[in-house]
């Protein structure tokens, strides 16, 4: 194609001759400036200089999958947002929940969710899930340099699976390190500052099996679990009326259940324990 011809169509021949399904890549080849990992990142650690998010978790269940995220963004020792939000739906069968350098990884996510629109516009079909795992795995790996001055995005990748076969597990779970190594988990995952204690809180709650509302019962403790013994993490406020961000993955696609949906199980939650906690006392 000309310049001229080119010119006249708005486009230059980078735009028109690139016929690949990665929009990661054809950035690269035309904007790489605009990819995150290939920006310049300071000498020094700037671990505190940005906002960060945690706790994110994820449980399979008795026909997809669940992840939350509680809503608490920390910098240094202060609350930066009470209200941030860490779980994405990243296309129509599988969401992403953000932890580490707030900015970074929400910048990810975006570019995550246009790569995933890009290859199904181009390839006239959806990436497969371990397709989609791959893809993401790449891009943090991009952010390797950011994440060595403490600028890391690790996030939390899951999905059901299309082509799973009869009788398997269509619920899948990915989780990720710095260097953008990609390990499938077991029934449930979790990442962030206060995944030590919502592991600990799955490993008793979740069992196979689970119905969708028993897992999302599971997956709520968990993270009210975390904000327990983890600063940086935040329990449910009924004053603020903020609640973790939990989406459900199943067959007829991904779903993010209402605030007052998840209200109920984080109120439910809570009478237990107190009528626990009275009894004690008794």
């Amino acid at each position: 194609m000309s310049e001229q011809i080119a010119g006249r169509s708005g486009f230059t021949p980078a735009y028109l001759d690139r016929v690949g399904s990665s929009f990661t890549d054809f950035l690269g080849a035309t904007a790489p400036d605009l990819l995150p990992g290939r920006r310049p990142v300071p000498a020094v650690s700037a671990a505190d200089l940005a906002p960060h998010g945690t706790t994110i978790v994820a449980a399979t269940y008795d026909g997809g999958v669940l992840m939350g995220g509680d809503r608490r963004a920390t910098m240094g020792n202060l609350i930066s947002s009470r209200d941030i939000e860490k779980v994405y739906a990243a296309d129509s069968w599988s969401v992403i929940g953000i932890a580490g350098a707030a900015g970074i990884a929400i910048e990810m996510v975006r570019l995550y969710q246009v790569e995933l629109e890009h290859y199904e516009k181009i390839e006239g079909m959806t990436l497969s899930l371990d397709g989609k795992a791959n893809r993401l795995a790449a891009m943090i790996r991009g952010n390797l340099g950011a994440a060595l001055q403490g600028l890391a995005v690790v996030p939390l990748f899951a999905g059901y699976d299309l082509d799973a076969a009869e009788g398997a597990r269509a619920g899948r779970i990915f989780s990720y390190d710095v260097t953008g190594g990609n390990y499938e988990e077991r029934g449930y995952a979790s990442v962030g500052s206060g995944s030590l204690f919502a592991r600990g809180s799955l490993k008793k709650t979740w069992r196979p099996g689970l119905s969708a509302e028993a897992a999302t019962r599971s997956l709520v403790e968990a993270l009210y679990d975390a904000a327990d013994d983890d600063s940086a993490t935040g329990g449910p406020d009924a004053v603020r009326r903020l609640y973790p961000i939990v989406y459900r993955v199943d067959a007829e696609g991904a779903v993010r259940l209402p605030d007052t949906e998840v209200a109920e199980v984080a109120a439910a939650i809570t009478a237990d324990r107190s009528a626990g906690a009275e009894s004690r006392e008794a």
